[in-house]
């Protein structure tokens, strides 16, 4: 069998050969697992739903409105018992954090006050940051019960009511900002 010359042309072929095979297998992958992950996360949410609001009856997911806040959509989902508001799952962010934003789901109850919050996605330090998730610490049920309004959600350090985390006043700081800006959210026009 005779030898293939190398040329510029054989191996520019031979590239877009291999690039057209690799991109057609990732597109695969990408649309096979596209469902189940969207199914996973839409998951995730409902639990983070149920585990800050009161019992309800309603399917917040489906009854789910926006709020403008700081050039972005903060995302209301109203929990109901019998027709009647029983609180707000509030999907909110912060881009202060250590390691960039994280979001959070914070449950108010009709009069603002903090019912519990749940984390919803973070890249803060293992160890030190991701304290703030309830499976790590409970630093974070110092908020429950609260309302902003008379709990000054700031760190104790910069003159609020809130205890930081160990070694990670950023992170505290920041979990506080995401949870200011759903109530301010909520006196916007969260309350419908």
């Amino acid at each position: 069998m005779a030898k293939t010359k190398s040329s510029l042309i054989n191996m520019l072929l031979t590239l877009v050969l291999v690039t057209a095979i690799s991109g057609l297998v990732l597109g695969f992958v990408y649309e096979a697992t596209k469902g189940p992950i969207e199914k996973s996360k839409l998951a995730k949410k409902n639990r983070a739903i149920e585990n800050v609001v009161p019992v309800f009856d309603n399917q917040p997911v489906a009854e789910k409105f926006g709020v403008p806040m700081d050039g972005d959509t903060i995302v209301f989902y109203p929990a109901k018992k019998g027709g009647e508001i029983v609180g707000y799952a509030i999907e909110t962010y912060t881009k202060k954090a250590f390691s960039g934003t994280f979001k959070l789901m914070v449950g108010l109850l009709p009069d603002g006050t903090i019912n519990n919050i749940a984390v919803l996605e973070h890249k803060e330090t293992p160890g030190l940051g991701d304290k703030m998730e309830k499976k790590k610490s409970e630093w974070s049920v110092q908020f429950n019960g609260k309302h902003p309004d008379s709990f000054k959600l700031m760190v104790k350090k910069d003159g609020g009511d809130v205890d930081a985390i160990t070694a990670s006043t950023i992170s505290s700081r920041a979990y506080c900002d995401a949870v200011i800006r759903a109530y301010n959210a909520f006196k916007k026009g969260g309350k419908k």
